[in-house]
């Protein structure tokens, strides 16, 4: 199925946007928060079977990032952006599908613009709140293969990861995922894409992007989006993995939450479960945007 690719411009923001398939719009967002969307593609593209799936580089992320200032995006902004990027496709509403990162995103919108989506799917979502955010980081300390932690951190203060350099990226993240996606031929898959759009100077800025974003949102004793997420009424999936290296009591917590949402818990799968389980979750996102339901597990 042939992909369409462009921007979405609006005064200074650009933003680059690919849509593939027709039928119901589920616009995607990314994680990290300083990837873009490529690491998603092609698996999500499944979905273009029966939806029509709207990918986006987030603003100062990956082909997003031209002309683009650190201090230019707010978590505010990102909010924005997703607006942009609904009124460019001529649609009242939309579904929004946020992997990792790209659900704390996805969950800020939906709590500013309730009438604006038709359903809310997190895959492998991050935390809604400053105290999961710690649960997560303690987790993830503890699950480490022993060595790890201190690796990465010699990784983090060479000259070369400091000044955006790609292969220093590629070692660090292939580390950095090992707990979550053990399996050598996905890390083989996952890691190149990440970069795939980026220079070391767009590494540096989505990484000063990164940095503002936490400011505003986990670093924040007082952040916490389950109170609003309890006001929703849209149709939720939440689709988290047993070995994620998000503590499954997140998912749980943010289902929760959200009344009448659905949490699907796939088994022995890990963070980047579209990558080791493909037909599955692209089937319970399906059922839920096609027929309104999570499908069966």
């Amino acid at each position: 199925m042939q992909a369409r690719a462009g921007f979405v411009t609006d005064g200074a923001v650009r933003l680059h946007v690919r849509e593939v398939g027709e039928g119901p719009a589920i616009v995607v967002l990314h994680g990290g928060p300083d990837f873009d969307f490529e690491y998603l593609v092609p698996e999500l593209d499944a979905l273009a079977g029966r939806c029509r799936v709207v990918y986006y580089d987030q603003r100062g992320r990956g082909r997003s990032a031209d002309g683009v200032k650190a201090g230019d995006v707010t978590i505010e902004s990102d909010v924005d952006d997703l607006e942009r990027v609904r009124r460019h496709l001529g649609l009242e509403s939309v579904a929004v599908l946020g992997h990792s990162w790209g659900g704390v995103l996805a969950m800020e919108y939906a709590t500013c613009h309730p009438d604006r989506l038709t359903h809310l799917i997190l895959v492998n979502t991050g935390p809604a709140s400053y105290q999961d955010r710690q649960t997560f980081r303690r987790h993830l300390e503890r699950i480490r293969p022993p060595g790890d932690l201190e690796r990465l951190r010699s990784l983090a203060s060479t000259a070369e990861f400091r000044a955006g350099d790609l292969d220093a990226e590629s070692a660090y993240y292939r580390l950095h995922f090992r707990p979550t996606l053990p399996a050598p031929e996905l890390l083989d898959r996952l890691v190149p894409r990440l970069r795939a759009h980026f220079t070391p100077e767009r590494v540096l800025l989505a990484r000063a992007i990164e940095d503002r974003l936490y400011e505003q949102t986990w670093a924040c004793p007082g952040y916490d989006l389950l109170p609003a997420l309890r006001r929703l009424t849209v149709p939720t999936l939440v689709l988290h993995a047993e070995h994620d290296f998000i503590p499954l009591g997140v998912a749980t917590r943010i289902a929760g939450a959200i009344p009448g949402a659905r949490l699907v818990v796939l088994p022995d799968r890990g963070h980047f479960a579209y990558l080791e389980a493909p037909d599955t979750v692209v089937r319970h996102i399906t059922d839920l945007v096609t027929r309104g339901r999570p499908g069966g597990a």
